[in-house]
C-alpha cells in the first residue's frame, strides 16, 4: 500500500519545496519508487530543483486538472538526479509556470477533487510506494483536499511568531480532517538558538511530534534551489536531519 505524505505550511517562504524534493530524493535512493506532485500551482517551483524546465515539457498538472491528458502524462522521470548508484525511481508532476496557465488557474480556478483522484491513478499507473505532495501554502480548497487525502502531514515552521500562529490553524483543521499521522518539521532555526529546547516547545504548544530541526545555515543559501542539498552535502547537519526524518516516515 503506498504512502501519501502532504508537505504544508501555512506560509510561504519556509522551504517547502526543498523539504520536499530532498526527503523524496533520499527515499528513492533507499531503492522505493516515489513520486511527487507540484500542487503550489500559483506559485511553482519544485521543478527548478530538479533542472526540468516546464516551457520545454509538453504537459504539467494543470493539464490533467483542465482535462487535457492522464496525469500519469504529466509524471516525469527525474531518476537522474540521484546518481547512477540510485536503485529506487523518482517522479515529479510539475505546475506550468506559464504566465498565462497561471493567471488562468486564478481566474477559473479547476476542479479540485480531480486531485485526489489523480493521486490514485499515478500510485496505481507508475507505481509507487511513495507520493509526495508539495502544497500550497495556507489554508484553502486544494490544500484540504490533500490534507484530506494524505497519510502523513509534514508541517514545515519557522521559529516565527506569524508561523507559530498559522501552524496552530493548521494544526488544528488537519485533526478535524483525521489526517492519520501528524509531524512538526522546525526549519531555518538560528544557529544560537537551542535546538531541543525550541522543539519542546513545539510540541507543547501543537501537541504534535517534531522530527526534525533544520538549520539556518549559509551553504542552502549558497546551494539556490540549483540541485537537492542532502545529496549535494551527504553529511552535512541538514542532510543527516532530513534521513532522520525519512526513517520516521519508513516503516
Amino acid at each position: 500500500m503506498a504512502k501519501i505524505i502532504a508537505i504544508h505550511s501555512f506560509r510561504g517562504g519556509t522551504g517547502k519545496s526543498n523539504t520536499t524534493a530532498n526527503l523524496a530524493c533520499l527515499l528513492a535512493r533507499e531503492g522505493y519508487r516515489v513520486g511527487m506532485v507540484d500542487t503550489d500551482i500559483q506559485s511553482p517551483g519544485i521543478h527548478v530543483l530538479f533542472d526540468l524546465d516546464t516551457n520545454d515539457i509538453p504537459y504539467a498538472l494543470n493539464d490533467y486538472l483542465w482535462g487535457k491528458c492522464d496525469i500519469a502524462r504529466a509524471a516525469y522521470d527525474v531518476t537522474k538526479t540521484l546518481g547512477a548508484d540510485a536503485t529506487g525511481r523518482l517522479f515529479l508532476v510539475p505546475s506550468s509556470i506559464r504566465a498565462g496557465d497561471i493567471a488562468r488557474v486564478l481566474h477559473y480556478g479547476y476542479d479540485v477533487t480531480l486531485l485526489k483522484e489523480g493521486y490514485r491513478q499515478l500510485i496505481r499507473q507508475l507505481p509507487l510506494d511513495y507520493l509526495f505532495i508539495d502544497t500550497h501554502p495556507g489554508i484553502n480548497e486544494e490544500t484540504l483536499m490533500s490534507i484530506a487525502t494524505t497519510d502523513v502531514l509534514l508541517i514545515i515552521l519557522r521559529p516565527d511568531q506569524q508561523d507559530y500562529q498559522g501552524t496552530a490553524v493548521t494544526v488544528e483543521v488537519s485533526r478535524q480532517l483525521e489526517v492519520p499521522e501528524m509531524y512538526i518539521v522546525l526549519n531555518k532555526v538560528p544557529v544560537r538558538v537551542d535546538r531541543e529546547a525550541l522543539a519542546a516547545k513545539a510540541v507543547s504548544a501543537y501537541d504534535c511530534p517534531v522530527v526534525g530541526v533544520l538549520p539556518h545555515d549559509e551553504d542552502m543559501l549558497d546551494l539556490g534551489s540549483s540541485g537537492i542539498f542532502s545529496l549535494r552535502y551527504p553529511d552535512h547537519i541538514i542532510s543527516r536531519e532530513m534521513r532522520r526524518i525519512v526513517q520516521r516516515l519508513t516503516p
